[in-house]
C-alpha cells in the first residue's frame, strides 16, 4: 500500500511539473514576435542578352537542317570576330506544319543564337549585322551575375541592420528590457527582366538600347524573444 501511495505521489508530481513546464512554454511563446525588414537599391544594368534565330521552311527536313547548320556556323563565325560579345548556339527545333486535313505539308527548322555582352555598343552593332540573315527573337538588359551578387552582399548588412532597428522598435513598444534573435532568414529578389520580343521587320540595322536599372532587394525575416 505504501509503495502504491508513493507511486501515485510521484505520478502526480510529474504531471504537475509537466503542466508547469507547458504553461511556461506557452507564456514564453507570447513574448515571441515575428517580422521582416528589407534593404533595396537600384543598380545600373551591365549586361545585354539577345536571342536571334535561324529559321527555314520547306518540304525536306534533312535539307532544312543542313541549311540551318550552315547558316548558324556562318553567324558564329561573324560573332567570333567580336571578342567583346559572348556567343553560343541554343535551342534547335524541327517540327511539321499541317494543312487543313491534318496532313504534313511542310517542315520548319530553327536554331537559336544567344549573345551576351557588357559592351552594349559592340553587341548592338553585331545584332544589326546578324539581322541580315537571322531574326531577333528577344533582347533584354540586366545585371550580370557578378554585379547582382556584389549588390546583394552589400545589402545583406543593411537588411540585418534594418531588422535590428525594427526589433528595437518592437522592444520599446512592448516595454521589454531586451530581446534576443530566435530565427533569421535572408532572402533576395529582383531577378532579370523578361526578354522583350521583337518583330524583325520593325528593327533598324542599329538597335538602340537604354541600359536602365534593376532593383535588387534583400529581405531579413525572423523572430525575436522579448525579455
Amino acid at each position: 500500500m505504501a509503495a502504491r501511495a508513493i507511486e501515485r505521489l510521484l505520478t502526480a508530481t510529474l504531471l504537475a511539473l509537466a503542466g508547469c513546464a507547458h504553461a511556461q512554454e506557452r507564456e514564453a511563446q507570447l513574448d515571441v514576435v515575428s517580422f521582416e525588414a528589407q534593404a533595396s537599391r537600384e543598380v545600373a544594368n551591365d549586361q545585354l542578352v539577345a536571342v536571334l534565330a535561324v529559321e527555314f521552311h520547306g518540304p525536306d527536313p534533312a535539307a532544312l537542317a543542313q541549311a540551318a547548320n550552315r547558316r548558324m556556323a556562318e553567324a558564329l563565325e561573324v560573332a567570333a570576330a567580336v571578342p567583346a560579345v559572348k556567343a553560343r548556339s541554343g535551342n534547335y527545333q524541327t517540327f511539321p506544319r499541317y494543312d487543313r486535313n491534318q496532313r504534313i505539308e511542310s517542315w520548319q527548322v530553327s536554331q537559336e543564337l544567344r549573345l551576351e555582352s557588357a559592351d552594349f555598343a559592340a553587341a548592338t552593332r553585331l545584332i544589326g549585322k546578324l539581322q541580315e540573315t537571322l531574326v531577333v527573337r528577344s533582347m533584354a538588359v540586366q545585371l550580370s551575375t557578378a554585379a547582382r551578387r556584389a549588390a546583394e552582399d552589400a545589402l545583406i548588412r543593411e537588411a540585418i541592420a534594418a531588422f535590428h532597428a525594427r526589433a528595437e522598435l518592437v522592444r520599446s513598444a512592448m516595454k521589454a528590457s531586451g530581446y534576443r534573435v530566435r530565427t533569421l532568414n535572408i532572402g533576395t529578389s529582383g531577378g532579370p527582366p523578361p526578354p522583350r520580343p521583337f518583330e524583325a521587320r520593325a528593327l533598324a540595322q542599329q538597335v538602340a538600347v537604354e541600359p536602365g536599372e534593376s532593383q535588387v532587394t534583400v529581405t531579413a525575416t525572423g523572430s525575436i524573444q522579448l525579455r
